[in-house]
């Protein structure tokens, strides 16, 4: 695949970092990635990726636009209140970036359906508001092999981290969290949450993405990035697998090769 005129000029910012170039564009425009959750932080995460140019992206968000979303969601404009985000996100990034294709998915995912939504592709990019769905991405992910970013935030604070399970001494979200977290969920609704905070974490979200798809610098599977906005402070530490974890420790790789065998 070339690059057309208006792709080298429009990209022509990645394509002259030595890490990107010409070739890593091309790679970025031929992925494919699911972006779960519309909201705060799939807002930002899903203008730049479209702004990267990223060929492909299924969104899968069953919610529509109301009006108190506006406050930190600013793919959206006060006309798709209403609507369903996923289709509101669609004529968004057809307008940023006519290259990129969104695939709008207004369903919420399940144990039921989650295989058929991720499989195929080459990151899933999780920004959803609970603990069950976001176990239930992390399983499929990691029994897919399929590097998941996961970003989450809460009034002042937000994590970021980069799980690829399957891989010998990497961890993941489960290893972290464990099989039922300990605390119950709260929406942006029950808690609040800076606006500008899930910019942040959602742009952070798209650099996973795209070093993910074209890796260049360290490698960040397996860490936990923690910002904290009251005190401006922003830290990182090392996740360790869980090797009792059902999804990926080594029981449960026993299990499979036992499965396997039989």
């Amino acid at each position: 695949m070339d690059l057309r005129d208006d792709q080298l000029d429009r990209y022509a910012r990645h394509i002259i970092l030595k890490e990107i170039g010409g070739e890593g564009q091309k790679r970025l425009l031929g992925a494919h990635v699911t972006v779960i959750g519309a909201g705060g932080i799939g807002s930002p995460l899903l203008s730049y990726l479209a702004g990267a140019g990223i060929g492909t992206i299924r969104v899968i968000d069953d919610d529509a636009v109301d009006l108190s979303n506006l406050q930190r969601q600013t793919l959206f404009a006060t006309a798709d209140v209403g609507t369903p985000k996923a289709e509101a996100a669609m004529r968004a990034v057809a307008r940023i970036n006519p290259d990129v294709k969104l695939i709008p998915i207004p369903q919420r995912l399940d144990a039921g359906n989650a295989e058929t939504l991720l499989r195929h592709s080459d990151v899933v990019i999780d920004g959803s508001d609970n603990f069950a769905t976001r176990l239930i991405v992390s399983d499929v992910t990691t029994h897919l092999h399929i590097p998941l970013v996961s970003a989450a935030v809460g009034q002042f604070e937000g994590q970021l981290s980069i799980f690829r399970g399957w891989e010998e001494g990497q961890p993941c979200y489960r290893c972290l969290v464990g099989s039922d977290p300990a605390r119950a969920d709260m929406s942006c609704a029950d808690q609040g949450v800076l606006g500008a905070l899930t910019g942040i974490m959602g742009s952070l979200a798209a650099l996973e993405t795209i070093r993910a798809l074209v890796p260049f610098g360290e490698d960040s599977a397996g860490k936990l990035l923690i910002a904290d906005l009251l005190a401006l402070r922003f830290r990182t530490v090392r996740l360790m697998p869980d090797p009792a974890c059902p999804c990926c420790g080594t029981q449960a790789a026993s299990t499979a090769e036992s499965c396997a065998a039989d």
